[in-house]
């Protein structure tokens, strides 16, 4: 069923004080779907719906709901059924859920959860935010190499109920990473083999202080389910899951896209995010460009008297300017991508310049013979026409240079490359255009400016 028909039949099971129905529902749902009901359902009907869920059940969904519905519970909830959650839950849940809510709230989690918790919980908290250590969970099954196998078997059936992964475990000795071995090594081995003889020693793994951003891309690279995290002194501290790269990603693609769109990421959703907030993020932006785009009025002034002997030449401003844009648009684009996904480097930047070069021309030359023939089969002017072929194959070439170059060299001198997208790329490259265009046609066409 689709969410809009479960939302529709729990609030007819609601009214009609159906509740032994509507727990089989939520029973019969998935965590994910029960928290996107809970966002559609009515906050009065929160509490009484959230109780329904069982204890398992109602842990799951509060991890997957968004941090103002966490609140809303939170609020609503005894400190008895508070602690219930917050001992369900895994712990790198709670500290993400710690670092985005308000001091009261947050005092009323903590005051909630056990010493020893409260004291895992402030030590990850103060590693740095978009750090692998502020991103870990210490939920994590770790055994030793001079157990068997069937021991080691036994382990994770007496300690994995509350780990969040248990599809690799750790070998430590004396705290530190030395090896590793997964479930299906162990089910495949025989039981009195030693872990030393079937682990794998050629861990890969990331420092508490390396960049979330990061932790993400070898995720990406390796394929892995978890990456162990381990200190200075190669102590494994804990582990990054998937589920938690996949946020990272999530949230790093969110805020390239706002920065392409000439806009300042913000931290919450479309609609939890006010007015005032969203032309706030946007203003600043608009402003720059805004004025930026004076440059362009003061080199039109300045050719003003060529228009007065060739009105034409007004007429192409926008397509040689929207063209210019759209061109250094998709190579900015293409390089954004390419540093996002580790496949360009600053290193290449001479090899990327001499590809977008011989793609212009490519590019350029259709342009050109296409509206050099348009301009002199409807006006009758091969001069014109000339002159915008031209202007359209110096335009591209400029183009496709400033849209690759600006990224690579955002990235080199340590910037978001993502700043370098479409906004910015267009009003640079529309005042190149101008002053291309009115260069070209004032040699071509003889006229003193």
């Amino acid at each position: 069923m689709e969410i809009e028909e479960i939302h529709r039949l729990a609030e007819e099971l609601l009214e009609q004080r159906k509740y032994s129905l509507l727990r089989q529902m939520l029973n019969n749902l998935n965590s994910a779907d029960i928290a996107l009901l809970f966002d559609e359902m009515d906050k009065k009907e929160i509490p009484l719906l959230y109780r329904l869920l069982p204890k398992e059940e109602a842990a799951d969904s509060f991890s997957y709901m968004s941090r103002e519905m966490q609140k809303t519970l939170i609020n609503t909830l005894t400190d008895r059924e508070l602690r219930a959650v917050m001992d369900d839950i895994f712990l790198d849940d709670t500290v993400d859920m710690i670092e985005e809510m308000p001091a009261n709230v947050v005092a009323r989690i903590l005051r909630n959860t056990d010493e020893e918790t409260r004291k895992i919980i402030n030590q990850v908290l103060n590693y740095p935010k978009d750090s692998a250590g502020s991103l870990m969970t210490i939920e994590y099954v770790n055994i030793k190499k001079e157990m068997t196998v069937g021991a080691a078997i036994n382990r994770i059936r007496h300690t994995a109920v509350n780990k969040e992964t248990v599809y690799t475990c750790y070998v430590t000795e004396h705290r530190k990473l030395i090896g590793m071995v997964s479930v299906k090594d162990l089910l495949m081995a025989e039981d009195a083999m030693q872990i030393e003889d079937i682990m794998e020693t050629n861990v890969i793994s990331v420092d508490t202080h390396e960049d979330k951003e990061e932790v993400a891309k070898v995720f990406n690279k390796y394929d892995f389910l978890a990456i162990p995290v381990v200190d200075r002194e190669e102590r494994l501290v804990g582990i990054v899951t998937f589920d938690d790269a996949m946020d990272v990603m999530q949230e790093e693609n969110t805020e390239d896209i706002t920065k392409m769109a000439a806009m300042t990421p913000t931290e919450d959703n479309y609609f939890n995010t006010s007015a005032f907030s969203h032309a706030k993020s946007r203003i600043a932006w608009l402003l720059f460009l805004m004025l930026s785009a004076t440059v362009s009025g003061s080199i039109i002034t300045h050719y003003q008297e060529s228009f007065k002997l060739y009105p034409l030449l007004v007429s192409f401003i926008p397509m040689l300017t929207g063209t210019g844009g759209n061109c250094g648009s998709q190579s900015s684009t293409l390089m954004i991508r390419g540093l996002a996904l580790d496949e360009i480097k600053f290193k290449d930047i001479f090899k990327v310049m001499f590809k977008e070069f011989r793609i212009a021309l490519l590019v350029s030359t259709v342009l050109a013979v296409v509206n050099g023939l348009r301009i002199y089969i409807q006006y009758g002017d091969l001069q014109m026409a000339f002159v915008i072929a031209l202007a359209l194959i110096a335009i591209v070439i400029l183009s496709k240079f400033i849209g690759c170059s600006l990224p690579l060299i955002a990235e080199h001198i340590h910037l978001d490359p993502a700043l370098m997208a479409a906004p910015l790329i267009s009003t640079i490259v529309d005042i190149c255009s101008i002053l291309i265009y009115f260069k070209i046609a004032t040699i071509v066409l003889h006229i003193a400016v």
